[in-house]
């Protein structure tokens, strides 16, 4: 009879810095439209209209929440391995579709399936960094997962613009994401491991879930004071992810940046992010969960501000990297608290209830923006989505308790 999983990050070293090295390949995928697809909207569509050009995060955003939700769900109930290597097939056709849509229409279905992508292999990536780190490591397990894959995002995002300017907006700088669907395709067929019996081993019984979906939605969107608070933290996270992605390239180049600039501050922001979360999740860790998550939220509402209010290259890069520094404090922090607070045999599900509604952030703030800047402009929507994240912020700070060494429940 084998030996029981060990839990740990030294353990399972191996698995650990695999998953690391997958995540970061997810990532990219999503970089590598970062800092040019609103370009291709209004120069290879004639899209004018804010709301229009934002229209890929919105069903990106919705697509990938329903799908965290399902690869939360089904991660239970069938292992992680499989959901993470379907997500990978469904990411195939996008570098593909990206390159060479006659129509706008096909970007938008390019959207659909890379946030179902997205949704199945970061959700999974995520499940199983918690299930290998066990309790006592899980915020530095939070902070290498998303190091590596804003990390990505953001080498992905400076890459592809360099390489619009210098050739074309399509379809070379597209020719990136077939490789990383290769390569990560690859990887995770091939040489990633099921943990599902680490979950198990940490939670000291049956691993079936306790819990109905349900009662799991219920818990983690309003029943349960910690988790709500950590639900909404997290939305909000996205929905000025979401503004941030569609309306500052835009609002860069109304301040006359040139492409090349426009992904340089398109990297700041996930890049700083990236490399941050490296000390802010082992740091909360040591510190705690709650006001890492507060400070977060406000210095994120205050970047945003900045960038608003700004109209050069380097003032905009400021304001880039704070807002970096701000969601690096908040988003490993998110997933380790909500790791302390929901119990194995149902954590999964819980993760996928947490990152539908945090993802739906994108899809949220991406509409908002829009439609706000399409009828009072873009500063105004700017400003109206940086007062939402401080509030956001107030709102852990009065609701939510400490969650570090809890037991989970």
């Amino acid at each position: 009879m084998s030996d029981p999983p060990r839990l740990g990050i030294s353990a399972n070293a191996a698995q650990f810095t695999l998953l690391v090295v997958v995540n970061a390949l997810v990532g990219a995928m999503i970089g590598m439209e970062r800092s040019i697809l609103p370009a291709i909207a209004e120069q290879d569509f004639r899209l004018s209209a804010k709301t229009a050009v934002l229209s890929f995060i919105i069903v990106f955003g919705i697509s990938k929440a329903l799908t965290n939700y399902i690869a939360g769900r089904l991660s239970d109930r069938v292992g992680r391995k499989v959901i993470l290597v379907v997500g990978w097939a469904i990411a195939a056709p996008v570098p593909f579709m990206l390159m060479f849509a006659p129509s706008w229409g096909w970007i938008l279905a390019a959207n659909v399936l890379l946030g179902a992508s997205q949704g199945l292999t970061w959700s999974t990536t995520v499940i199983m960094k918690i299930d290998l780190a066990g309790p006592a490591r899980r915020g530095l397990a939070m902070g290498l997962n998303e190091f590596a894959g804003y990390l990505a995002v953001a080498g992905s995002a400076i890459t592809t613009a360099a390489i619009a300017a210098r050739w074309n907006l399509r379809p070379e700088p597209f020719y990136l994401g077939v490789g990383y669907v290769v390569v990560g395709g690859l990887l995770s067929l091939v040489f990633v491991r099921e943990t599902h019996g680490h979950a198990k081993v940490e939670g000291g019984a049956s691993i079936e879930p306790t819990l109905s979906a349900g009662e799991v939605f219920r818990k983690t969107t309003l029943g349960d004071r910690d988790l709500s608070s950590v639900t909404q933290a997290g939305l909000v996270n996205n929905l000025n992810d979401g503004m941030a992605w569609g309306l500052f390239p835009l609002w860069f180049a109304a301040s006359g940046m040139s492409v090349d600039r426009i992904g340089a501050l398109a990297a700041i922001y996930p890049a700083v992010w990236g490399l941050a979360q490296l000390g802010t999740g082992a740091l909360s860790d040591r510190l705690g969960r709650k006001w890492m998550i507060v400070g977060g939220m406000w210095m994120q509402a205050g970047a945003i501000a900045l960038v608003v209010s700004s109209i050069s290259f380097w003032a905009f890069a400021v304001g880039q990297a704070l807002l970096g520094l701000g969601t690096a404090l908040v988003y490993p922090t998110l997933l380790a608290a909500l790791g302390d607070v929901a119990h194995p045999s149902w954590r999964a599900s819980a993760v996928g209830v947490y990152r539908l509604w945090r993802d739906l952030g994108y899809a949220i703030g991406a509409l908002l923006a829009g439609l706000v800047a399409d009828f009072v402009g873009a500063p105004a929507a700017i400003w109206l989505v940086a007062g939402i994240t401080a509030v956001s912020g107030i709102v852990v700070a009065v609701r939510m308790r400490e969650t570090l060494r809890r037991q989970p429940r």
